[in-house]
């Protein structure tokens, strides 16, 4: 009696199979890494096959994005603060000379002026820097008090935008020239002992126009601008 011998036949699995199982794979391994990464189906070219999407290059866009849009916000809040800080500069009043006496007052009788005291004498050294009280424009630079008379020598007038007007007399050299813009505080000269003057210091006045007789008590006029003095 003759044994009937089966063979058992392997079979190609079925493209199903393929695809459950690529697809099982995928599944564990997103779990294994997380957010950072994920599955998607394979092209149509190419069935059967998962492609690794990697979001990292996204995050980076995303995070430079970020950094650029923090890095544009402190330029404008520095921008900001730069003009403030200017616009306070331009307001703000300052002393002529930084360390001085103060010598002879506005209003007081003397020898050495036809009429009483137009200014406020600040005692300094002879080549002491001499600023400009406040911003402005130069509209009297030159000997004979720019056009105020000897007794002032070599002296300054700048015009300012509140419509006021400072005067700097009796200087040893000047440095700033009609028509020239100044900031508060910008050096324009150096004090001296020109013109009617019995010793170095700087003639200080604050007037109404620019000549000689319209002058207000610049001791006042500072207080009022917040200045000690």
């Amino acid at each position: 009696m003759s044994k009937r011998v089966t063979f058992q036949h392997s079979r190609r699995p079925s493209m199903s199979r393929v695809r459950g199982a690529v697809v099982a794979a995928g599944l564990g391994t997103s779990m294994v890494l997380g957010a950072g990464a994920a599955f998607a189906a394979a092209p149509a070219s190419a069935p059967g096959t998962a492609t690794l999407i990697s979001t990292t290059a996204a995050d980076s866009v995303a995070e430079q994005a970020a950094a650029q849009g923090k890095a544009a916000a402190a330029a404008k809040q520095a921008e900001r603060s730069s003009a403030k800080e200017a616009a306070a500069k331009a307001a703000s009043w300052v002393t002529p000379v930084r360390q001085y006496t103060l010598s002879a007052c506005f209003g007081t009788d003397g020898s050495r002026w036809a009429h009483k005291h137009s200014g406020q004498d600040f005692a300094v050294p002879i080549g002491t820097t001499v600023k400009a009280a406040h911003s402005g424009t130069v509209v009297k630079a030159g000997p004979n008090g720019g056009g105020d008379g000897p007794a002032y020598g070599n002296a300054i007038v700048i015009k300012h935008g509140n419509g006021t007007y400072s005067q700097y007399a009796h200087l040893s050299r000047i440095d700033v020239r009609i028509g020239q813009t100044v900031s508060t505080g910008e050096k324009i000269a150096l004090s001296g002992n020109t013109g009617n003057s019995s010793g170095p210091h700087l003639h200080f006045e604050i007037r109404h126009t620019a000549n000689y007789g319209s002058a207000i008590n610049p001791v006042s006029f500072l207080h009022q601008q917040g200045v000690a003095v």
